[in-house]
């Protein structure tokens, strides 16, 4: 069962949570998949979406990347949630660490992310700590970058219909980096 740690109002009036628990199961209108951007869902966060949300996750992925070609960080693909409770899934591709300009890609995929969720016109959105597993992004900067970019976000696109945007954290050790992050942000 996921439990909500965290939360805070933001003066544009979006709500952000933190969130441990198993993205997969988040009743939102969309999750983000932190993906390659050949949209090979093997590893991490997109092996478990893509095995609970059902062939279907990958196949629609595969079609994306014959039509669209790679995923850029600014530009995450979506297909449907498959199987999953969320509706649609956008897949983001974050920075691999060590191989440059890591911060400003890692804000560019949650910038895209949100701007994705605006274009499908959804209410919620649920993503990970894109790039901090097996990218190897650290954490403590990580969530700095993410924390901003959302705020920067809604200040920018103040007619977004998105109200909430959760980050669900799996393990303790990254709740823990968020945590800390998130009190010297917001207290």
């Amino acid at each position: 069962m996921n439990t909500i740690l965290a939360k805070h109002i933001l003066p544009t009036g979006q709500t952000i949570q933190i969130v441990q628990g198993d993205i997969t199961t988040e009743d939102v209108d969309a999750i983000v998949n932190a993906a390659n951007e050949h949209l090979q869902h093997g590893g991490g966060v997109a092996w478990a979406i893509s095995k609970k949300g059902g062939p279907t996750i990958q196949k629609e992925s595969n079609d994306w990347i014959r039509e669209h070609g790679r995923v850029p960080h600014s530009h995450p693909a979506w297909t449907s949630g498959g199987l999953l409770p969320a509706k649609y899934v956008i897949h983001a591709v974050g920075p691999v660490w060590g191989d440059g300009d890591e911060d400003n890609k890692l804000e560019s995929a949650v910038t895209g992310s949100l701007r994705v969720a605006d274009e499908l016109y959804l209410t919620s959105i649920a993503m990970p700590a894109i790039s901090t597993g097996i990218f190897g992004f650290p954490k403590d900067r990580a969530a700095g970058i993410i924390f901003s970019a959302i705020e920067k976000y809604f200040v920018d696109n103040s007619s977004s219909a998105l109200n909430i945007v959760k980050l669900v954290l799996f393990d303790q050790t990254t709740v823990d980096i968020f945590i800390k992050s998130w009190q010297d942000k917001w207290g």
